[in-house]
């Protein structure tokens, strides 16, 4: 009979869900030992505070998303303040020097999942194809980027740093890279002066004269090049990752003021499929998730841009239950995003019926201050692009709107009627500005930005001309190579027979550089 009962129990429990009342007043207990015990545990309400507690503990925990930081310290500008690594050197600026340890163990931790990097450091420690280079750098500055900056260090170079992002900077991983004596300038939450401020300490060092420079969105390249125009036509080359920095080097090359080469690796196959397909992909959902905690099945979602950032944004979302449409200027991109399924829209004639906004064109004014005033109470808005022009957020900051910060990251704009806009990370990059993205893909990016600077950097002279060029297909099928071992993936070679077939070299290029993957 007790067997029965307890049998019962069990599957009212089932049917009910645990956490509700109804549930709960099946359960049957032995003894009143057990019963207190029971009751040590949060009740429905107190579970409801418990878990908003959770949830936002884990936005502002260790991670890269909410990098850690002293409270002590937080209101002191690090550039008030006066600071050394344990070398005595105080050529850096960073939050908190002291949270070196901490980064340190963030770096290790990235190392782990980013062998290939870590085998091409191997492979060139002893040879330093990068001995004399100068390389000052602008990129985000993350556990993952650490370790390409080591591994820069350790193939020869002498580095320079700062970030390219506002938001993305996690400092203790910049206090690492300041204490083993790399001078960075960067932390997260800098205002636009200490943007450009940390740029120009990066590049102005008496008695140090970069001859490469790796950015990330082209303000580095556009700030030597408007400020140090000695400096800039001396350099050895430029490697640039992200689609509004390589359209900047385009626009230079047109105007015959590119007096240097420049590499493109945002355009590489291993940068377009994996950095920009596969990792938006998965980022996009947790950095909305960490800030919003939305729901995503059922919801209304318009994509603007259906590039391989697009692509990998609609996969996830329409993976998650939502339903997608896309906006396009470009036909093939708009037909294929038809073919996935997609509805290809003008973002005016559906922009009322939206619970969410993502842009990531690389282009301006994508969402414009009109529609942003039609949008829906609640909408929550956002940008995947490089760069915080998408969305028109300066058209925001009028007196007629409220601004009102509810977490890390996240603003209200209120409008004078009530309605309420969630917009993230000030309209600037989602996924490193407000959660984190896969160290593995990053691995893949930092193994081809490595390889893009020891080739420009050792090219014989006339190999390169002042010119934007493509990372050559050789080294995107190394840099790919280098990563299957991860896999335990074992490729099929050629036999001499049918390379000859085929017109190929056993050991590559296997693909023509117009091949499109």
């Amino acid at each position: 009979m007790e067997k029965d009962r307890q049998g019962t129990t069990t599957y009212r429990k089932a049917q009910h869900g645990c956490g509700h009342r109804h549930g709960m007043e099946q359960i049957q207990f032995a003894n009143a030992e057990d019963k207190q015990e029971f009751q040590k545990y949060p009740t429905k309400a107190g579970r409801r505070s418990l878990s908003r507690s959770i949830s936002q503990s884990s936005t502002d925990s260790y991670s890269s998303a909410a990098s850690y930081s002293d409270s002590s310290d937080d209101e002191t500008s690090p550039r008030d303040k006066a600071q050394a690594n344990s070398k005595g050197s105080s050529d850096f600026c960073v939050k908190n020097v002291k949270q070196a340890e901490f980064g340190r163990r963030e770096i290790e931790i990235a190392e782990q999942d980013m062998s290939a990097l870590i085998s091409l450091r191997k492979r060139a420690q002893a040879e330093k194809p990068l001995a004399g280079a100068k390389i000052v750098g602008c990129t985000h500055i993350t556990a993952q980027t650490a370790v390409l900056i080591e591994t820069l260090v350790a193939l020869g170079a002498q580095c320079r740093w700062t970030a390219c992002n506002i938001y993305s900077t996690q400092n203790e991983v910049a206090a690492a890279l300041a204490e083993t004596g790399v001078p960075v300038f960067a932390w997260k939450g800098e205002s636009e002066d200490d943007f450009w401020w940390c740029i120009d300490r990066c590049v102005n060092k008496e008695g140090w004269q970069a001859n490469m420079i790796l950015d990330d969105g082209g303000d580095l390249t556009h700030w030597v090049y408007k400020k140090y125009p000695s400096v800039f036509k001396k350099a050895q080359g430029i490697v640039e990752e992200s689609v509004t920095g390589v359209h900047r080097l385009y626009q230079l090359s047109k105007a015959g003021k590119l007096c240097v080469p420049a590499m493109n690796v945002n355009d590489s196959v291993t940068k377009q499929k994996f950095d920009n397909l596969y990792c938006c992909r998965e980022s996009i959902l947790d950095g909305l998730k960490r800030t919003t905690d939305v729901m995503f099945g059922g919801k209304q979602v318009v994509v603007c841009g259906y590039g391989e950032v697009g692509k990998g944004c609609c996969s996830a979302l329409k993976a998650m239950g939502a339903i997608v449409c896309i906006t396009e200027i470009d036909p093939i991109c708009a037909l294929q995003g038809c073919m996935d399924g997609f509805r290809v829209v003008k973002l005016n004639e559906v922009i009322r019926q939206m619970d969410i906004v993502i842009t990531c064109t690389g282009n301006k004014n994508v969402v414009t201050r009109d529609q942003l005033d039609r949008i829906k109470n609640g909408c929550i808005v956002c940008n995947m692009g490089h760069s915080n022009t998408e969305i028109d957020v300066a058209s925001l900051r009028s007196p007629e709107l409220t601004w009102e910060r509810v977490r890390s990251q996240v603003d209200h704009v209120i409008w004078p009627d009530g309605k309420r806009v969630i917009l993230l990370a000030e309209g600037r990059l989602l996924n490193l500005s407000c959660s984190t993205v896969p160290t593995f893909v990053l691995s893949i990016t930092a193994t081809t930005q490595a390889l893009a600077l020891i080739e420009l950097f050792n090219a014989p002279e006339g190999r390169y001309k002042q010119d934007v060029y493509l990372l050559p297909k050789k080294m995107d099928e190394y840099v790919a190579s280098l990563h299957m071992p991860n896999f335990d993936a074992h490729l099929t070679e050629l036999s001499d027979e049918q390379a000859k077939y085929m017109g190929l070299n056993k050991n590559g290029p296997f693909k023509p550089n117009y091949y499109r993957y």
